[in-house]
């Protein structure tokens, strides 16, 4: 696509679009980890170690991107992870899911997202409806209810974060709610970014900062982010037996996002779902853990051919993408790449980033001789020693 001036050509310049529309507190929003951001980071650099192996003839002059996700045909093997509260853009996740849709994909809607599931399913019905456990069975129960009525595509638990919330380099203060007292202090921020303000002007309301999918039915009084994540903060994490139990109560698709391990990788097959996310929430959960790109080899040669294996963290290229399917992904996730894309320049800003992605996959299978997504094996890459981590494998298949 010819350049224009809104048309960037990498995410790199995505990010660096957003960061300069963005009032600071916004960005240091999206682009924060948890503690020293030890995990954030080796999420990104993680893909630099590992090379290609190129092909110089007979490439393949059509090359195919098309699969599957928990039973959704997708254009390419690339999806939308639930994200909450995207205060980027006053459309927010609407804009998102008209561009998945816009370009064949599929979206996950977070349960802390601040438009309802019924506007987005209205846009995008390859939606993923997906929640944290908090509260009791019953509430679960109600919440994801809903999300049948609505009819959500499919159901994500997320089990990655266990309220890892400090940062040491810079994370704001999210406010509780949008009052004069909020707007006052946060103005001479947004003030610098008229652009942004804008947007939200033209509106007539400020970002919401309630969460619409906390609630048991659609125009039932939403909770704040923050009433929602104190009582989550209260809740204990979920039993196996709670995975098994949410499985049961939903009769589609169903993902376990968050494993970072072979043994619970194995326990999540164990309880029935159809698929997991090889995930450590973006590098925001236990700073130190290693980059999901590191732990997927062994949990896709463990339970591969059981569940759909996806992939989640550090995606900011299409040859990223590529890396990851040849070590065993069915397809990836991405987070910060597409909220990058919204700020930048709304729905468009997100296809945008969806067809950088589509273009490196298909430059990256073509120089590796690969006619589809499919053919992609490890001997495609060159892996460095001691480039993986078998977390949680047991003795016999440790390498």
């Amino acid at each position: 696509m010819a350049s224009t001036r809104e048309w960037f050509e990498t995410v790199a310049e995505a990010q660096r679009r957003a960061k300069k529309r963005l009032p600071n507190s916004v960005y240091m929003a999206l682009v924060a980890g948890a503690e020293k951001g030890l995990t954030l980071k080796d999420n990104v650099e993680a893909f630099g170690e590992l090379g290609f192996a190129p092909h110089v003839a007979g490439l393949p002059r059509e090359r195919e991107m098309s699969t599957a996700v928990m039973g959704q045909p997708i254009s390419m093997p690339v999806v939308i992870s639930p994200t909450g509260v995207q205060a980027v853009h006053p459309e927010a996740e609407v804009a998102v899911a008209r561009a998945a849709a816009a370009r064949g994909t599929a979206m996950g809607l977070s349960s802390f997202a601040s438009k309802p599931i019924e506007e987005v399913l209205a846009v995008n019905p390859q939606t993923f409806f997906q929640s944290y456990w908090i509260g009791d069975r019953e509430g679960m129960e109600k919440r994801v209810e809903r999300a049948r009525r609505a009819g959500a595509a499919g159901l994500i638990l997320t089990t990655d974060w266990t309220f890892s919330h400090s940062r040491d380099w810079g994370s704001p203060t999210i406010p509780e709610q949008m009052n004069l007292g909020t707007m006052v202090r946060f103005a001479p921020e947004v003030l610098r970014r008229p652009r942004w303000f804008l947007n939200y002007a033209r509106t007539g309301s400020p970002p919401d900062l309630t969460v619409p999918n906390m609630t048991a039915r659609p125009g039932e009084p939403a909770p704040t982010f923050f009433g929602a994540y104190g009582e989550w903060m209260q809740t204990g994490s979920p039993t196996w037996d709670d995975v098994k139990w949410l499985r049961e109560q939903w009769d589609g698709p169903f993902m376990l996002k968050g494993v970072m391990r072979v043994d619970d990788a194995e326990r999540a097959v164990g309880a029935g779902v159809t698929a997991i996310s090889v995930s450590n929430h973006g590098g925001n959960n236990l700073d130190g853990t290693p980059a999901s790109i590191r732990a997927l080899p062994a949990i896709a040669e463990a339970v591969g051919d059981q569940v759909e294996i996806i992939f989640d963290g550090g995606i900011r290229r299409g040859s990223d993408v590529v890396k990851a399917i040849a070590l065993g992904a069915r397809a990836v996730m991405i987070g910060r790449a597409y909220l990058w894309g919204l700020a930048a320049n709304g729905q468009a800003g997100v296809e945008n980033v969806l067809d950088i992605l589509r273009s490196g996959i298909d430059s990256a299978l073509l120089g590796l001789g690969r006619s589809s997504i499919h053919d992609l094996r490890p001997e495609d890459l060159v892996i460095p020693p001691g480039f993986e981590r078998r977390l949680g494998a047991h003795a016999t298949t440790a390498r």
